[in-house]
């Protein structure tokens, strides 16, 4: 190919490689550990996070054939050349294998794009809870719907407010993530794609008057006295220790709303409709030192500096095992 020129090399056709899931340090410390995690899980990890979901050992299983053929392949057959290649099936696992939530990704932007939003401008937004209520979630994780629902009516009241109409709705796109820059704790929160205005019953879009960033402290306000008014509800938090959260200053909730997106802009949605439901920890960010630990190094991000986090590989397969959702889970809601 180094003799060839440009035109040459734009016409030669790709060969297909296999990604060789088995060689990555991902891969290898499941498979050297997995077995030993299951074995200490309800001494060591029981009390805090609960018993052992029933989804995690067959989402492992299945990730240990993705990408290999004693997994399963299909045979490709050149109807002219007659040239052969098997490639690999993947896994269907959800928030695990990062190859095929990247897939799942891109198929995600595309319907977003072309389906389900209108031609108006969005708003990113993020909510976030206090460290007190995060195990609550890990052991209940039906209660991750109350979290997206809090997210919405927050933003829908302050919007109606605004306009002084209850008939009207923003449109909104919500993906529950559980995870962090490291994927090493459990950190529930909603990351959302918000009109930047309402709907009319009729189908008009109104544009905000305001931008919606003037208007956090008041979402964010909402937002924490609605889901903590849904978890009473739910009788997950005593009387006594909603007053608590209540009267806590830093309150310990959080919404952020910095990127605005508008309708001419439709390879940027797509972008962040990708990282709204992203893979919790790329293969490309886990190594294992000389110790035989693992090492996960941070995304580089604007005005921030890569970092590594250590951990023992047990507690690593722990923190990655509780970003997979339970089945039938929906982690994508719509709105409006």
């Amino acid at each position: 190919m180094e003799g060839l020129s440009s035109e040459t090399r734009a016409e030669t056709p790709r060969v297909y490689q296999p990604r060789k899931p088995e060689r990555t340090a991902f891969y290898q410390l499941l498979e050297q550990h997995f077995d030993d995690y299951v074995y200490v899980y309800e001494e060591r990890f029981e009390p805090k996070a609960g018993p052992l979901r029933a989804v995690v050992r067959p989402t492992v299983e299945a990730f240990f054939g993705c990408g290999r053929l004693h997994g399963g392949f299909a045979r490709l057959r050149c109807p002219s050349c007659r040239t052969e290649h098997l490639v690999a099936f993947s896994c269907p696992t959800r928030n695990f294998c990062s190859s095929c939530q990247a897939k799942r990704s891109v198929l995600f932007a595309e319907k977003l794009r072309e389906q389900i939003l209108q031609p108006v401008a969005h708003r990113h937004f993020v909510f976030t809870i206090p460290k007190a209520l995060r195990s609550l979630f890990e052991r209940e994780r039906p209660l991750l719907s109350l979290l997206s629902q809090s997210a919405y009516e927050s933003i829908r009241e302050i919007f109606q407010e605004l306009f002084q109409r209850k008939d009207l709705r923003p449109g909104a796109v919500n993906s529950i993530q559980t995870f962090g820059s490291f994927a090493a704790n459990f950190h529930p929160h909603i990351h959302g794609l918000f009109s930047e205005g309402v709907f009319t019953p009729e189908g008009e879009f109104l544009p905000l008057p305001v931008p919606a960033t003037s208007l956090l402290a008041n979402i964010e306000e909402r937002f924490r006295h609605l889901l903590l008014k849904r978890l009473r509800r739910a009788e997950r938090l005593s009387d006594t220790f909603l007053n608590k959260l209540l009267g806590w200053n830093p309150s310990g909730f959080s919404v952020h709303a910095a990127q605005l997106v508008f309708d001419d802009e439709p390879d940027r949605l797509e972008r962040l409709a990708r990282y709204l439901t992203r893979a919790p920890l790329g293969v490309e960010r886990v190594c294992i030192n000389e110790e035989g630990g693992v090492e996960v190094t941070t995304p580089l991000q604007p005005g921030t500096r890569e970092t590594v986090l250590r951990l023992d590989p047990l507690d690593w397969i722990h923190a990655i095992c509780q970003q997979i959702p339970a089945r039938g889970q929906h982690l994508s809601r719509y709105y409006g």
